[in-house]
C-alpha cells in the first residue's frame, strides 16, 4: 500500500506575544533590527500548565470533529523535544486521552525541526508494511518554556503550537521518497542543557534553551541547499515542476538565503513564520494547512519538504498534495 496524507489541523495557545511587548520588557533590544533576521512580528505562547499532550489532544480533536471515526486510528506518533515527562512516553497519554482503541501503537519520536519528516517516513512505512491503514503524526512543542525571558536569541523567534497529520493507506503513490541527514558534531549549537541524566557544570544553563545562532545558520546554508538537490536529482526533476517548496519555518534570514541559493522562485516558496513564529517540529505541518487554506497549495501539486536543525538533523521529502 501507499500513503497519503488524507488531512492536517493544528492549534496555536491563546497567549499571544507580539513584538510590542518584547520591546516594552527589553527597550535595547531593537526589535526593527531583529525583526530583519527573524522576520517574525508575533508568536502563542502556552500557558504555564499546558502542556505538549495538551495542545496535541487539541488538534487531533479538530480532525475528529470533521468525521474521522477515532476507532480505525491504528497509531499515534509523537514527535516533540517538549514531552510532559521523561517517562512514561507522552503519545501514550494521548492514545487515553483521545479514547483511541488499546490495539493503537503509540510512542514518541525526540526530534526538533527535521521531525515532521522523520516522523512521515517513520508513519509511511508502517502504512505501507501493512502494519495500519490509518494514523496520526502529532508534532506539539512548547520550547518558550525552556527560553529565559532575557534571551534576545530565542524569545523574539520561537513559539509554541501542535499540529496533528492524519495519514491514510491508498493506491496511488502520494508521498516519497526521502532523503535524511545528521551531522551529531553540532549537537551543542542548539541544546537544552541539565534536560537530562548528563551532569552539567553550569547550573546557570540549566532548563535554559541555548542556540549558537551563527553556527546553526553556516549549517543550514551548507546541508539545506544540498538536501534539496539531492531529492531532485533522486526523484529526477527540475526546480520548474516544483509547485511549492515548504522549509522548515525557521526564520526570514534562513528562508531568504535557502531561496538565494537555490535560486528558487519566491512564489514557490511558502512563508508564515511572520504571525506564527518558529515552532520547531510542528511548522511544515502548520505552513502546510495554511498553505492549503490559502489556496496556495491545490490537491495534485508536487511539494518539496525541508526540514532541518537541532541535531544537527535534517530531511526532506516529496509529496503530492
Amino acid at each position: 500500500m501507499k500513503v497519503d496524507i488524507e488531512t492536517i489541523e493544528y492549534y496555536l495557545p491563546e497567549r499571544v506575544e507580539n513584538n510590542d511587548l518584547l520591546e516594552e520588557e527589553n527597550p535595547d533590544w531593537r526589535m526593527s533590527d531583529l525583526v530583519k533576521k527573524t522576520g517574525v512580528l508575533k508568536r502563542y505562547i502556552s500557558d504555564k500548565n499546558q502542556t505538549s499532550v495538551d495542545m496535541a489532544v487539541i488538534a487531533a480533536e479538530k480532525i475528529f470533529q470533521n468525521g474521522v471515526d477515532r476507532h480505525e486510528i491504528d497509531f499515534v506518533v509523537l514527535v516533540t523535544q517538549s514531552p510532559d515527562y521523561l517517562l512514561p512516553t507522552s503519545a501514550c497519554l494521548i492514545q487515553d486521552k483521545l479514547n483511541l482503541k488499546k490495539e493503537c501503537m503509540a510512542f514518541d519520536i525526540n526530534l526538533g525541526c527535521s521531525g515532521y519528516i522523520y516522523g512521515l517516513s517513520v508513519c509511511s512505512g508502517l502504512i505501507e508494511t501493512g502494519v495500519a491503514k490509518k494514523g496520526l503524526l502529532i508534532c506539539s512543542e512548547t520550547y518558550t518554556k525552556f527560553i529565559d525571558k532575557s534571551d534576545r536569541t530565542c524569545r523574539p523567534l520561537f513559539g509554541d503550537g501542535a499540529a496533528a497529520t492524519l495519514l491514510t493507506a491508498c493506491v496511488n503513490d502520494k508521498l516519497g521518497p526521502f532523503t535524511f541527514g545528521t551531522d551529531g558534531s553540532g549537537y551543542d549549537n542548539l541544546i537544552l542543557r541539565g534536560s537530562g541524566s548528563r551532569v552539567e557544570n553550569d547550573s546557570n544553563a540549566i532548563n535554559n534553551l541555548f542556540m549558537e545562532g551563527a553556527k546553526v545558520f553556516m549549517f543550514t546554508m551548507d546541508m539545506v541547499p544540498k538536501s534539496v538537490e539531492g531529492m531532485l536529482k533522486k526523484v529526477d526533476l527540475s526546480i520548474d515542476e516544483i509547485d511549492l517548496f515548504v522549509f522548515h519555518q525557521a526564520s526570514k534570514l534562513v528562508i531568504d538565503n535557502i531561496t538565494r541559493r537555490l535560486d528558487l522562485p519566491e512564489e514557490k516558496v511558502f512563508r508564515n513564520y511572520q504571525d506564527i513564529g518558529n515552532t520547531v517540529s510542528a511548522s511544515i505541518p502548520i505552513a502546510l494547512k495554511d498553505a492549503e487554506d490559502k489556496k496556495v497549495l491545490k490537491r495534485g501539486d508536487k511539494v518539496m519538504l525541508t526540514g532541518f536543525g537541532v541535531g544537527f538533523s535534517w530531511g526532506s521529502c516529496l509529496l503530492e498534495w
